[in-house]
């Protein structure tokens, strides 16, 4: 069971959370017996996963936190080995002093190491540095047979491929190590350019991936007219006169106890949208800013998830090519319009052609929209399912990582080598989003063997 109170949710708070959890060390040691039955287990990082890939209440989820210790680096190659448990903010702390940083974030630095490589995140610069995975030099990976693989682009390079955006299902991540690259400082000289619509954007989106090393655009979703489409597109670059010195990871403001009702709604989002907006592409000059501002303006907020009520949120992420960008990303957000939903945080960028090693990545060439959704039941559920059918006809995909409810035929869609993560998938270990997917898709095969 549940010890000490905690909780072992997902970070969109729209599913349950686990009902079972065992210490890290429990798990190791059942594995190590080879006694752990079919579907028992799941790693569990930090909850930062909106959806239910983190979930498993068939059986029991093993938190990783305490695993959490730096067991080396090189300050001339940049080259760390950690525990799977160490948090993404641990590891800017350690290397920022000796000029290095993540070639990737994700949207928040309290993911660790272990979620990191499990989801193959990426940040605002996959144009150039691709995903997590494409950083990763070798991971140590324990399985229900008892045994520790060493697992690299050399060593059990298919459990290496497939732990890699793997979503923790192909066994118990202990540790990696990962190539960090070197910076000028950790601080960011940011331009914040305002755009008109959507068309403007797509005139923008490629100069500014090859001429700064990050771009992300922020889309003011409620706009409507001749407004509609508008936005600003954020560049930045590392600042070369800078601070080497980590900022504390901890929130700046937090949200005590969770409302009982959605606290960002409309008439909310129409005011922030609009100071968002002067605020920020009020002056068209580059600024420095720092790090964590640039990169994870949200952790400031400890549990802003909370304000969500009691329902939680869903996000839905998607990609699609850059042949169906321009009619797939209007057709998304016209969806969202006619639906009459607000999402709190619209964000739009451009994926290159950089590859990830990992059998099922997200990331592929194109352009990917996310939209925050509040959890208004049914009528959000059909609005998340006809951006998937949108997302699916322009030959995109939906991430799984971030999802809470997709289908088994949009992930087969989105994911069509799905079945080769199964046949290295350990049997011991299971997720809630696995069995809504990809076994629902095994048993439907299944059945239709058995009719012929």
């Amino acid at each position: 069971m549940i010890r000490g109170g905690e909780r072992f949710g997902s970070f969109g708070l729209a599913t349950p959370p686990a009902r079972h959890s065992i210490p890290a060390d429990d798990a190791i040691a059942l594995l190590k017996s080879g006694a752990a039955k079919p579907g028992s287990l799941l790693g569990y990082g930090n909850g930062r996963s909106y959806g239910d890939t983190c979930q498993n209440k068939g059986g029991s989820v093993a938190d990783m936190r305490p695993l959490n210790h730096i067991r080396a680096f090189n300050a001339e190659t940049g080259v760390v080995e950690a525990d799977a448990g160490v948090l993404l903010s641990d590891i800017i702390a350690h290397a920022a002093p000796y000029g290095f940083f993540p070639a990737v974030v994700p949207g928040t630095q309290l993911v660790t190491l272990g979620g990191a490589i499990a989801n193959d995140v990426h940040g605002k610069n996959h144009h150039r540095r691709g995903t997590f995975g494409c950083h990763v030099e070798s991971l140590t990976l324990l399985r229900s047979d008892g045994r520790t693989y060493r697992c690299s682009s050399t060593d059990n390079a298919r459990l290496f491929r497939a732990t890699i955006g793997g979503m923790g299902l192909t066994g118990l991540i202990l540790s990696a190590s990962i190539r960090l690259m070197r910076v000028p400082s950790l601080d960011i000289v940011e331009t914040a350019t305002p755009f008109r619509d959507l068309g403007e954007f797509f005139e923008l989106a490629e100069a500014a991936d090859q001429a700064n090393e990050y771009a992300v655009a922020w889309i003011d979703q409620l706009a409507h007219g001749h407004e509609r489409g508008r936005g600003l597109l954020f560049t930045g670059n590392h600042a070369e006169h800078g601070s080497h010195t980590a900022t504390r990871a901890g929130a700046r403001l937090s949200v005590p106890l969770q409302p009982p009702f959605n606290v960002l709604n409309r008439p909310f989002l129409t005011v922030f949208n609009a100071a968002y907006r002067w605020k920020k592409g009020r002056s068209p000059a580059p600024r420095q800013v720092g790090y964590q501002g640039f990169f994870f303006p949200l952790d400031g907020v400890g549990d802003w998830n909370r304000l969500y009520g009691p329902k939680g949120l869903f996000q839905h992420q998607s990609v699609v090519p850059e042949e169906t960008a321009r009619h797939a990303v209007p057709a998304l957000l016209e969806a969202v319009r006619r639906a009459g939903q607000g999402s709190f945080l619209t964000v739009l960028k451009r994926f290159g052609k950089v590859r990830s090693p990992a059998l099922l990545s997200f990331p592929r060439p194109g352009y990917t929209l996310t939209l925050d959704f509040p959890n208004r039941g049914d009528k959000t559920l059909r609005l998340l399912s006809e951006l998937d059918r949108i997302t699916v006809e322009a030959g995109g995909a939906v991430n799984p990582y971030k999802d809470a409810r997709m289908g088994a035929e949009t992930f087969a869609a989105s994911f069509p080598d799905w079945q080769r993560l199964e046949t290295l998938r350990d049997p011991a270990f299971m997720s809630d989003f696995w069995v809504r997917t990809a076994k629902k898709l095994d048993e439907r095969r299944g059945t239709a063997e058995a009719a012929d």
